[in-house]
């Protein structure tokens, strides 16, 4: 499944990519409906230590990304498209290492907009979005544990509402009628009761006697903000802030996902950038350093440098 998974995102971005390249040629005095870019990073590190005092382990890592956008614009309608995938490792080179390759960023994240213009800055919408990952992810260093797999989690949201889009840079998004679909395609996981769903169930000698169910449904109310920015020269900010409230389960314990892109161009190949995202999910258990088992806001960073290729068909 790993192999058709990878395999069909290479096929994505190839296919994306000669329709990048086809349009690059397209006039930019002429009226262009469709917008398309893509975004091309390899970022990749080397570490080595020789009688280093303060200790290290030589190490190499790598990470690439993919961001494209497809943006439809006429007089009433309007359609955004927008996939975000990140795939990196980290390997220990030193002769004694025992681990195998680990996940330092595993992403996929699509998103789809299609909206109807009520006036200068309204739009009645439709939004869907699917995010998941690609590769297994283990407890490390102990890879033998899994706690997620593709589609283990898969997050699958749909929301009818109102659009407010001041410009191109800043962006609010309210819905009262929001579905949320959490997957667990993956028994061991569900059965366990992993990322929310119904766990499975035991008698008192430990027998199984159900299953854990893998998909759990919420209905509930949901907004999205979008910001955008060139803040400096050479340097640009992306981010988006989610927020989603069940109406059944706990609607005061809202769900937050919130994420800020940093890029700096240092020419038109070399380029690097800071990501950060910030998630809270009531329904996701974590076990911190402690032993703790409950819900905790989950943070991550990623800083790269390396090379960025852009292809568009109109000029910003």
């Amino acid at each position: 499944m790993n192999h058709l998974v990878c395999a069909l995102i290479l096929s994505m971005n190839c296919s994306f990519w000669v329709i990048s390249q086809d349009t690059l040629k397209v006039d930019s005095t002429l009226n262009v409906k469709w917008k398309l870019k893509a975004v091309y990073t390899l970022n990749g590190t080397q570490s080595s230590f020789v009688n280093w005092s303060s200790g290290g382990r030589n190490n190499i890592s790598v990470l690439g990304t993919l961001v494209s956008n497809a943006y439809y614009q006429s007089k009433h309608l309007k359609w955004s498209n927008d996939l975000s995938v990140a795939l990196g490792g980290l390997r220990y080179v030193e002769k004694e290492a025992t681990e195998g390759l680990q996940k330092t960023d595993d992403r996929f994240d699509f998103s789809s907009n299609f909206g109807y213009k009520m006036s200068e800055h309204t739009y009645v919408s439709i939004v869907g979005g699917l995010k998941t990952q690609l590769l297994d992810g283990y407890t490390y260093p102990n890879d033998s544990v899994r706690v997620s797999a593709f589609m283990a989690p898969g997050y699958i949201s749909g929301a009818l509402g109102v659009d407010y889009i001041k410009s191109d840079h800043f962006s609010i998004f309210t819905s009262p009628f929001a579905m949320k679909l959490t997957i667990v395609n993956n028994q061991v996981l569900a059965d366990s009761g992993a990322y929310g769903v119904q766990r499975a169930t035991f008698d008192a000698s430990g027998m199984l006697l159900s299953h854990g169910e893998r998909l759990r449904s919420e209905f509930g109310a949901y907004v999205k903000i979008k910001y955008a920015q060139t803040l400096a020269k050479n340097i640009e900010l992306k981010s988006k802030l989610e927020f989603f409230s069940n109406y059944t389960d706990d609607p005061q314990n809202i769900d937050v996902n919130a994420e800020a892109l940093f890029n700096f161009k240092v020419n038109s190949w070399f380029s690097a950038s800071l990501q950060c995202m910030l998630i809270y999910d009531d329904d996701i258990a974590i076990r911190d350093v402690n032993g703790r088992v409950g819900p905790r806001t989950q943070f991550k960073s990623v800083l790269g440098l390396g090379i960025s290729y852009k292809m568009k068909n109109y000029t910003e």
